[in-house]
């Protein structure tokens, strides 16, 4: 299976985002491990989205299997990811989708 044909497919599973995937895409601009992740996703919401454990490894993990993000380094037994290409890509796509739907509900309620 060719690159293209690959990320077609990662394209189809990652868009729309589910919230959990969107956060910690968007917080590995910079390089973090999980529970750095999951304390600066609590932060952004106002403890609104608080991610356990258990979503957090699994979701970092598949990621990185689909290439989204990518291990950069270990420290304190703890593993540090980073955005990969593919990963921002995706990022940007969910990005324009969701300022899709925020144009549409402004203009919405504009009528």
């Amino acid at each position: 299976m060719g690159r293209c044909c690959v990320e077609d497919r990662i394209r189809r599973i990652y868009v729309p985002m589910t919230e959990t995937g969107f956060y910690i895409l968007l917080c590995l601009q910079k390089e973090s491990h999980g529970y750095g992740i999951g304390q600066r996703i609590s932060d952004m919401t106002g403890g609104a989205l608080i991610i356990g454990p258990g979503t957090m490894y699994g979701t970092l993990s598949k990621m990185e299997k689909d290439g989204l993000i990518q291990f950069s380094r270990e420290e304190d037994k703890r593993k540090f990811y980073l955005i990969t290409d593919l990963g921002r890509e995706i990022l940007t796509l969910e990005k324009q989708r969701i300022r899709r739907l925020y144009k549409l509900v402004e203009e919405d309620e504009v009528q």
